[in-house]
């Protein structure tokens, strides 16, 4: 039989006070005397008290104290993702209220942790159609949820950014420097993440893809566009050298849905001796810092990604608190870089 866990009321008799005078002292958060207080967590050590028991306080409060976060694919690809982490650091800040955890939860087929897991809300990080089944899940237990990158459909709050008019804007940047014959890379098109050129008919169930995409093409309507597995600089040089493979068919700009991407299409530029931005302009998206990128400042769109999540968890505090959470719409600011140039006269020839 195991041995019986002490409890506050134990410290209190040991230490001589009352219960409420012990937890004021164990917790700090009180007006007590410093030698009550060392009275106290002496009592404390002494029986091996560690603090309140979560279960209990579970119990009293009707919750568990810890927020999900929902991403599609595996959790060591997701925090290679700078944009991420930034979210992930922003929504930690925007929870601190509450004193509640994070519960990580890759959404795949199968999966039963979203079914069971002790949550008192969930923030799913965008919506596609993998997503949709998560959603579906929360919304049967009652949870309260927020989706960032996304649309979850009517009276979920949303935080997004304006992807199209962002994207609208980087190719209008293009087409003031006389490109014509632009070309893109884009993110993942469905939650299978499958590579290679994007047909006029293909189905895009990625929002933030799809909304870049467009936002290219409201300039570009017939730019040529290859899709990336992921938002990682390998990922960049494979469809840079599909794009830049052929002399004659060679693009004077590309629009990389994400830095990572642009910075990998810059590797497979200088792979075939093309001077960016002389002979290749290439514009990104996210405005973050990608290690080895030097002499290179690129231009991109920057996007808020801590504020994203800070908001995100802003708006669960106010679900669990009784009070509507409003959808948020984020602005990008574009920043020039050096990777941008007025479009050569002729189409680019390699370097011997």
């Amino acid at each position: 039989m195991s041995e019986r866990r002490a409890t506050i009321a134990d410290v209190a008799r040991r230490a001589g006070v009352s219960p409420s005078t012990a937890s004021l002292a164990f917790s700090g958060k009180g007006t007590v005397s410093d030698a009550t207080r060392e009275r106290v967590l002496d009592a404390a050590a002494a029986l091996g008290y560690a603090g309140p028991d979560p279960r209990a306080a579970s119990l009293r409060t009707g919750r568990s104290g810890i927020v999900g976060v929902v991403l599609e694919e595996h959790l060591r690809v997701a925090f290679l993702d700078p944009v991420k982490t930034a979210i992930m650091d922003g929504l930690t800040e925007g929870i601190a209220p509450l004193g509640a955890g994070i519960l990580l939860l890759r959404d795949h087929e199968g999966q039963p942790g979203l079914e069971s897991a002790p949550l008192d809300a969930a923030v799913l990080i965008g919506c596609s159609g993998r997503l949709e089944a998560s959603l579906s899940v929360v919304r049967r237990r009652g949870i309260p949820v927020v989706v960032i990158d996304g649309d979850a459909g009517e009276g979920i709050p949303r935080i997004t950014l304006d992807n199209r008019e962002a994207t609208r804007q980087i190719a209008s940047h293009l087409r003031s420097l006389e490109h014509t014959n632009v070309a893109i890379v884009t993110l993942p098109l469905q939650a299978d993440r499958q590579r290679g050129p994007v047909g006029d008919d293909a189905e895009i169930t990625i929002e933030v893809t799809r909304e870049r995409l467009r936002g290219a093409r409201d300039v570009y309507p017939d730019a040529p566009a290859v899709a990336a597995a992921g938002s990682f600089i390998d990922e960049g040089v494979l469809a840079g050298r599909l794009l830049l493979a052929d002399p004659e068919s060679r693009p004077t700009a590309i629009i990389a849905q994400s830095d990572l991407l642009a910075a990998g299409v810059i590797r497979a530029a200088e792979e075939l001796g093309l001077a960016v931005p002389r002979e290749l302009s290439v514009v990104g998206f996210d405005g973050i810092t990608v290690d080895g990128l030097a002499p290179y400042e690129l231009a991109t769109m920057v996007q808020p990604a801590a504020q994203i999540g800070r908001i995100a968890g802003e708006a669960v505090v106010r679900m669990l608190e009784g009070s509507d959470a409003p959808s948020v719409r984020f602005s990008c600011v574009f920043r020039e870089g050096n990777t941008t140039a007025v479009a050569p006269a002729e189409a680019p020839l390699p370097v011997n």
